[in-house]
């Protein structure tokens, strides 16, 4: 797996910090490359419970160096503490390497978060309020902050006064609300750069030294296709580039570089926030559905939407992502349910939609055509082998695997380590 891409293929919450830790195992580095504090990755170790918003999951392996690229947005103080957790958990976090030129999460990007989304009413986004898309704006307006900036005292605090003074007005003027002490944000981040000092470092390089040495090196996406700034349900998306090509990009590597990309996929599907959902369960069957896989947000608690399997959705993901296998993932989940249906295309006032459809106005009307599938009623949270699962789950496997054109490598059944069983090749 010398160079291996790991994506969300739905709208987020897949399970990717499971698939991560799964093949972290037998790489040398792994690396975030976009994103920020607004995603979390739980992973069960032994019954314990890890859950990472901004480390990549590698960091559980000691051979492994887990690397912040450039394409994230970097919160010092929730970088400082997550790797203070760690290191109480017994796990090192002296590894951990983020890029000079990852930008900076400020004081006043969170603020602009919460502000916005008040002020959007029922327009808004269901953002996190972390600061994730202000810090992006920053960075594609040009006068943002980077880590690298941190280090030189001069250049922190001329790049703070402009986007300070700038952000200050904002809040002032647009929102009412009181300014922000630019003198105590300057001190404030000199000394998480005293902490950081170590950790930071030409990451693009790093990696790709690794790859060009032989080492196996992983790439971890947060949230996930259809939350895509450019190829997700705009404008209730994320503010980067959680799709296979974002990996280039923000860790500075060539896409000849990159050999696998792997799409993790729940066997059903859930969204956290407003936006389209063509699929969506608001009877008995989605609170089930909720309440049996757990479906709270890692980083926020928020309770997640929920709904059947969407195939159009799926295909979609496939194509944008180069997808070259699908980790399917909480398929014990479906035991509980029967008979089981899939999207297999939609229907838009009278129109009907085989491909995910790029008009707004065509996916808010959008129904779903469904295929009925055999539902097997029984626990799979104990086997083994994929050979030993039901006839009817492994029919439902296949079904998946015919509608998205691309094979189901992993299956998932339950949340530990060890509830992941690997689908032998044809």
């Amino acid at each position: 797996m010398p160079a291996t891409v790991i994506l969300g293929a739905q709208w987020g919450d897949e399970g990717k910090g499971k698939i991560t830790d799964r093949y972290s195992r037998d790489a040398d580095v792994v690396v975030r490359y976009q994103g920020g504090n607004n995603a979390g990755h739980t992973i069960v170790v032994d019954g314990e419970r890890f859950a990472l918003s901004l480390i990549p999951s590698g960091v559980l392996y000691p051979q492994v160096t887990p690397v912040i690229g450039n394409g994230t947005v970097v919160d010092p103080a929730v970088l400082i503490r997550e790797m203070e957790e760690l290191t109480a958990r017994g796990i090192d976090p002296s590894r951990v390497r983020v890029s000079g030129n990852a930008h900076v999460i400020m004081p006043y990007h969170r603020k602009l978060d919460a502000v916005l989304e008040r002020y959007l009413g029922e327009e808004q986004i269901g953002t996190t309020k972390r600061g994730i898309g202000p810090a992006y704006m920053d960075k594609y307006s040009r006068f943002g902050i980077r880590m690298q900036d941190l280090f030189d005292p001069k250049i922190f605090r001329k790049k703070l006064d402009v986007a300070g003074k700038d952000k200050n007005r904002q809040l002032q003027k647009v929102y009412n609300q009181l300014p922000l002490d630019i003198d105590e944000i300057y001190e404030e981040y000199l000394g998480y750069a005293d902490e950081l000092r170590d950790y930071v470092t030409d990451t693009s390089l790093l990696v790709w030294e690794a790859i060009h040495s032989g080492e196996n090196v992983l790439f971890e996406g947060a949230q996930g296709t259809l939350l895509d700034i450019d190829h997700g349900t705009y404008p209730f998306v994320t503010s980067s580039n959680p799709t296979a090509g974002g990996a280039a990009t923000g860790s500075g590597i060539g896409p000849r570089d990159i050999d696998n990309v792997i799409g993790v996929a729940k066997a059903y599907i859930t969204r956290v926030g407003t936006g389209p959902f063509p699929t969506e369960l608001l009877d008995e069957t989605g609170e089930r559905m909720i309440d049996i896989g757990g479906e709270y947000g890692v980083v926020t608690g928020r309770r997640r939407r929920t709904g059947w399997l969407d195939a159009v959705a799926l295909r979609y993901s496939a194509r944008v992502n180069g997808l070259t296998e699908i980790a399917l993932t909480k398929l014990d989940i479906l035991s509980h349910f029967g008979p089981l249906k899939i999207a297999v295309a939609y229907d838009s006032l009278g129109d009907r939609y085989d491909e995910f459809p790029r008009q707004q106005r065509v996916l808010y009307n959008c129904h779903p055509v469904y295929e009925e599938l055999e539902g097997w009623g029984e626990d799979i949270s104990k086997v083994d082998s994929y050979d030993d699962l039901p006839d009817a789950a492994k029919r439902y496997v296949e079904r998946i695997e015919d509608l998205s054109g691309v094979r189901v490598s992993s299956v998932g059944v339950g949340p530990g380590r060890e509830a992941t069983l690997m689908r032998p090749a044809p």
